[in-house]
């Protein structure tokens, strides 16, 4: 009787060990997808970004040159693994082309007023959107799992098992002081 007490005291401690390890795996998994999220996001809008460079060569070769070379020299990752480091890069190199930019069409009205900038810049506008829902998303869902990784018992098993604790995203503080599209 006491064999049959204990075997059964195993399989329910090895069902809830599976069970724990399950919901942090699909947490886990919830997570990754949602920082590939934010850099197919960024993604766009750095093709975006392109599509307005071109559209400003069309004004002013040398200003284009220049953001171009910016371009070149903030490539974003657009890996299939991306970690939360290359992300905050990405946000900043993209921050600092749409920046320049903008920058640019101020010095020329004549681009200002022209309905592919106007339709471009609206692109962005909405990309910019998308990357700030994604990142509140990936925010949301490290929080849930932290939270699981962190609440004991579980915390022993995500211990055991490898699972630690995730870095959120950074806030962008100049975002703040960042021109309105």
């Amino acid at each position: 009787m006491t064999l049959i007490i204990v075997i059964v005291v195993v399989a329910l401690l090895v069902l809830w060990v599976i069970s724990v390890q399950n919901k942090l795996v699909k947490s886990d998994e919830i997570c990754n997808n949602a920082l590939k999220q934010i850099n197919v996001q960024q993604v766009s809008r750095y093709d975006a970004l392109q599509a307005l460079i071109k559209l400003t060569r069309e004004y002013a070769s040398y200003e284009a040159d220049t953001l171009q070379k910016v371009v070149e020299a903030r490539k974003i990752t657009s890996s299939p693994s991306p970690t939360v480091a290359e992300i905050n890069a990405n946000e900043q190199a993209l921050t600092e082309i749409a920046s320049r930019l903008i920058a640019v069409a101020e010095a020329y009205p004549d681009l200002k007023a022209n309905q592919n900038y106007q339709d471009a810049m609206q692109s962005i506008k909405q990309y910019e959107e998308n990357v700030r829902l994604a990142r509140m998303t990936f925010n949301d869902t490290v929080t849930r799992y932290n939270q699981q990784v962190r609440v004991f018992p579980a915390s022993v098993i995500a211990g055991m098992l490898g699972f630690g604790k995730r870095d959120y995203l950074a806030e962008d503080v100049t975002k703040k002081d960042y021109p309105v599209i």
